[in-house]
């Protein structure tokens, strides 16, 4: 048996590889093993409710072929709020089982009609906003670069032009990356060496962070 965690995005597949090394699970993936692990993930590349809907019809057809036993959803909380996404994600569970409603995070709830149990994480800090939200609470590292761009923010507000919280979070997340902790050798292969995968596999995140509990127990939760 083997069980599948949807994520919306590759920069969310790359954090919870990472988190599963964290949790010492991710050597311990096998394809077809008793159900106790995550070993296999599909990305959504960002969500919307059809998108949604079409990644759930597929992985419908290949449940029992696969020998899939729990599915597993990773959600950004966005400025619409955890409950607002279960809600979202709801809709779309009842066009294939009207039986189905996760009514909270963690949550595991079975499906008859696809013989599998379904659950759902909100990634969120302080109930909104997603990934990189979530990333800036943990940074280790100094944070100059990045935290300079809220006179940057400011001088925008000044003059009338403005950017989301969402659009400043990724922004933030990647100049710290890119240049609070990238080395100077790195940067010669920025690309590579300084790009999102590669942060996460460096010392510069928190991950014993509290912000990080109710996620360590969904993923727990799979074993």
């Amino acid at each position: 048996m083997s069980n599948l965690l949807i994520v919306e995005s590759c920069n969310d597949e790359f954090f919870i590889n990472r988190l599963l090394q964290v949790l010492n699970l991710s050597s311990e993936i096998k394809v077809g093993s008793p159900v106790c692990h995550i070993d296999e993930y599909q990305c959504l590349n960002g969500l919307s409710e059809t998108l949604l809907s079409n990644k759930l019809k597929e992985i419908e057809i290949e449940i029992e072929k696969r020998g899939i036993e729990k599915i597993g959803i990773l959600l950004d909380a966005d400025k619409d709020g955890i409950e607002s996404k279960l809600h979202l994600l709801n809709n779309v569970l009842k066009k294939i089982d009207s039986t189905i409603c996760i009514e909270n995070v963690n949550q595991w709830v079975y499906s008859h009609i696809l013989d599998v149990r379904i659950s759902c994480h909100v990634l969120n800090v302080d109930g909104h906003g997603e990934l990189e939200t979530l990333l800036r609470k943990i940074k280790s590292n100094n944070s100059t670069f990045a935290d300079c761009l809220h006179s940057w923010r400011e001088c925008l507000s000044e003059h009338a032009e403005a950017i989301s919280d969402k659009e400043f979070d990724k922004f933030w997340v990647n100049i710290y990356q890119r240049y609070d902790t990238c080395a100077k050798k790195e940067k010669k292969q920025a690309a590579r060496k300084c790009s999102f995968k590669a942060s996460l596999q460096k010392d510069i995140w928190d991950f014993s962070s509290c912000y990080l509990d109710s996620l360590k127990r969904f993923l727990l939760s799979f074993v």
